[in-house]
């Protein structure tokens, strides 16, 4: 099968270029591995125009009906390979194979792990990494988030509507960069205990998580651990292609170009100082643009 577009990934940036592209009139299609990526694992988001409060789930469900609707067609699939061959791309899952004119990658982040023995061991026993998914399951239990950003405290406090008691490990003394609205929250909040200047050195349990040691010596019981240390990007795709990097982000240009002609890139894994989702949603239109203005001058 043949495009004049490919898009991999289906977050926020991925589905607005699909958006864009479908006005265009470009023949696209989105391929993601998991549609919405992590802003769809967001409890609360506050800051998205038009919107006082919506949840992940629901901007995500709404930016894909739009997608739909516009007639471009979204594969929850992984994609194994891309290869250029002369002037077009060859894009591989696991069972399809796609041409393509232009490629947008849109792949997102992933969670950044602590790296600690048993951390893999001990996922869906007590170790999360999202707490809109798993919150629930620790009603009356006490818990413990690792990290210091919006995400790690949005976390903590949504944590609390459930569990008995919520430490939040951080290894700074202070909240350097949460929003103070959001800080004050937590430090109002009862059930929340901050804990600065420590990190997790070690997890404890046989079968499942029953507590953390601190750097200073410390050991916290602990039913649930988790883990808000920020994202790192997926960039096997990019790497494969030979994308330039820049400080492990893909570097783009004002159009969102790569160093290789017709391979655009929008959304958390470019070199964007400001991970955020309208950023994200404005990078992914002026991709879609520049994938147009390039395919027209051809």
């Amino acid at each position: 099968m043949e495009y004049d577009l490919v898009i991999i990934g289906a977050g926020p940036s991925g589905l607005t270029a699909a958006i864009y592209a479908a006005r265009y009139k470009l023949n696209t299609l989105v391929i993601g591995e998991q549609i919405g990526g992590l802003a769809a694992e967001a409890e609360e988001i506050h800051n998205f125009p038009s919107h006082k409060k919506i949840t992940g789930i629901e901007l995500i469900k709404k930016m894909r009906e739009q997608v739909e609707n516009l007639g471009v067609e979204i594969k929850n699939s992984y994609v194994n390979s891309i290869k250029k061959i002369d002037s077009q791309f060859l894009v591989k899952t696991s069972s399809t194979e796609y041409k393509a004119k232009k490629i947008i990658l849109a792949t997102g982040t992933k969670k950044r792990k602590l790296g600690l023995e048993l951390e893999d061991k001990f996922l869906g026993k007590g170790i999360s990494y999202c707490a809109t998914c798993d919150a629930a399951f620790f009603k009356n239990k006490i818990v413990g988030v690792v990290g210091g950003s919006n995400s790690a405290i949005t976390a903590a406090l949504l944590l609390s509507k459930f569990a008995n008691k919520v430490y939040i490990i951080y290894r700074k003394d202070k909240f350097f960069r949460a929003e103070p609205k959001l800080v004050e929250e937590v430090e109002k909040n009862e059930k929340i205990k901050l804990i600065f200047n420590s990190n997790v050195t070690e997890l404890i349990g046989e079968n499942k998580l029953e507590g953390v040691k601190l750097d200073n010596g410390d050991k916290l019981n602990l039913d649930g651990l988790f883990i808000e240390i920020g994202s790192v990007p997926n960039l096997k795709l990019a790497e494969e292609l030979g994308i330039e990097l820049e400080e492990n982000y893909i570097k783009v240009d004002k159009k969102q170009r790569t160093n290789i002609r017709g391979v655009f890139a929008c959304g958390d894994v470019t070199n964007s100082p400001l991970k955020q989702i309208i950023v994200a949603c404005a990078q992914g239109a002026i991709a879609a643009n520049s994938a147009y203005e390039e395919l027209k001058g051809e």
